[in-house]
């Protein structure tokens, strides 16, 4: 049990630091910051995550106990935070996005034990306590963080060939790993066995019909990079909930399919359409990835089990809880002390690291003329 238990946990450690890392680098100009950004914050909300654990058990038992699967927990309570400050992405200091993270992971903890422990919710893949906890208190940063400011896309939004390459890759990565992610925390032998296959089966019919949905939304039948970094992933986030019950394989297979279309929708329609009428910025499209699929993924373990009050319960507590605990942090955030990059140096390295003068030297990728580029957020009105 040891050894499969532990070789799983370099598998996490991959998708956390690499694949989620280079997922997020489809700004061109703060790709530095980004690796360096998500890095720190999962070593920071890690070691807080293992203090907050270790102050309750010594209160509970008098004493401090630390293990593989106390590190796990605490990892899988970073990754609330590497989700939720996807939504500020660029528009942010790296001292608020430590507010971010000292607020989110005491809040996660409690959110999780009132889920899992209060109300017997099942959820072995995270898919209520962490994709949807994550997404949704994000948002409330966000929309607290910018109120209703409409800002039209920033120049150095745009993405190049380069730095969509540089995103598929983390896409890539996150996609092989992402089966250990899920069964990690499961009961060794069948339950485990249960969880890789389902979790497998949905990200290979996400990944599908992700190419599917994209070419038929685009007018010339041309893959979006987005759509493709993202969709191929929504299986993974929708399955977690069911992933170690003996669910039949064509349930895992149309539940990757239907989270897909609901990511690849999400960002051609829903996305454009919450930032025109409620000037909600998400700039990682979070709420396409995490948010929709795993409503779709709680919805689906609802009907799936017995306990469907439950488990509806628990993805009210999620979304509900999160969402006024991010709208109190991003408030927070608005402080004077904690100010706001300048607009200009907004999405750019430069503000963080010293690198040589762009204009002397261009950037890998850079657009030219006739170069066909595109972003993740679209403009505003």
């Amino acid at each position: 049990r040891s050894g499969g238990f532990s070789g799983m946990v370099p598998d996490i450690q991959v998708m956390l630091v690499v694949g989620l890392g280079l997922l997020l680098t489809f700004l061109p100009r703060y790709g530095l910051s980004v690796l360096t950004h998500n890095f720190l914050l999962l070593n920071f909300s890690t070691q807080w995550a293992l203090v907050l654990q270790g102050l309750l058990h010594h209160f509970q038992h008098g004493r401090v106990h630390l293990d593989l699967r106390n590190l796990l927990t605490a990892e899988f309570a970073a990754v609330t935070v590497l989700i939720s400050v996807g939504a500020v992405l660029g528009r942010t200091s790296l001292c608020q996005l430590l507010v971010v993270a000292t607020c989110e992971i005491p809040v996660y903890l409690a959110s999780e034990w009132v889920i899992v422990t209060c109300l017997g919710v099942l959820d072995v893949g995270g898919t209520i306590t962490i994709h949807v906890f994550s997404c949704y208190f994000g948002l409330g940063v966000s929309k607290a963080l910018f109120g209703a400011a409409r800002r039209p896309v920033h120049p150095k939004e745009i993405t190049t060939a380069h730095s969509d390459l540089l995103s598929l890759v983390g896409t890539l990565i996150l996609w092989v790993f992402w089966p250990s992610f899920v069964a990690v925390l499961c009961q060794p032998g069948d339950a485990q066995h249960r969880a890789i296959l389902n979790t497998f089966l949905a990200m290979s019919a996400s990944a599908v019909t992700t190419v599917v949905a994209s070419s038929l939304l685009e007018r010339d039948s041309k893959l979006s990079p987005g759509h493709l970094q993202n969709g191929s992933l929504a299986g993974g986030v929708a399955i977690g909930a069911v992933a170690d019950m003996a669910v039949p394989p064509v349930a895992a297979l149309a539940l990757g399919s239907l989270s897909a279309v609901a990511c690849v929708l999400g960002f051609k329609f829903l996305t454009p359409l919450l930032a025109r009428n409620l000037a909600l910025r998400d700039q990682c499209g979070i709420h396409n990835l995490h948010g929709l699929p795993g409503i779709l993924g709680g919805a689906a373990s609802a009907v799936a089990i017995l306990v469907a009050l439950c488990q509806a319960v628990g993805l009210a507590v999620a979304v509900g809880g999160s969402l006024l605990a991010g709208l109190l942090t991003g408030a927070a955030l608005r402080l004077p002390c904690l100010a706001r990059p300048p607009e200009r140096l907004c999405f750019d390295d430069s503000l963080y690291f010293k690198i040589q003068d762009q204009a002397e030297s261009p950037e890998p990728g850079g657009t030219s003329e006739g170069c066909d580029s595109h972003t993740r957020t679209p403009p505003l009105p």
